[in-house]
This record gives C-alpha cells, sequence and structure tokens, in this order.
C-alpha cells in the first residue's frame, strides 16, 4: 500500500492561489463599486467642474478683466 505523490511546489502554489482569490473576492466586496455608482460620480464631478467654470471671470491673464485679452 503506498501513499499517493504530492508534489510539493503545486501544492503551496495551489493553496498561495487560493489565498489571493479570496483576498481579491474581500477587496472586491470592500473597495469595489458597480458601474452604475462609477458612472454617478463621474457625471456629478462633471457637474461641479461646470459648475466653478461657470462662476469663474472672463478676464485676460493681465488682470484688466476686459474679455478676452485681444487687442482692437
Amino acid at each position: 500500500m503506498s501513499a499517493e505523490v504530492v508534489n510539493l511546489r503545486k501544492a503551496r502554489k495551489a493553496r498561495d492561489r487560493l489565498a489571493r482569490e479570496q483576498r481579491a473576492a474581500e477587496n472586491r466586496v470592500k473597495f469595489g463599486r458597480t458601474k452604475a455608482e462609477r458612472e454617478r460620480a463621474k457625471a456629478e464631478e462633471g457637474l461641479a467642474h461646470r459648475r466653478i467654470e461657470a462662476h469663474q471671470r472672463d478676464g485676460g491673464k493681465d488682470g484688466d478683466g476686459g474679455g478676452s485679452g485681444a487687442s482692437s
């Protein structure tokens, strides 16, 4: 009666692979967001950016506040 031969390298790699998969699953639950949540956050960020841009002055870099900065 002989016992089945076990390749220790393969067993160790399989054990480590299983541990990594479990850790990844935990991280997906802990840190992951759904596609809808990501899209909503992106839309809210874009809206906030547009609101800030709408409240900025249209002055030139020289600080005269006179439009686009081009002389007529």
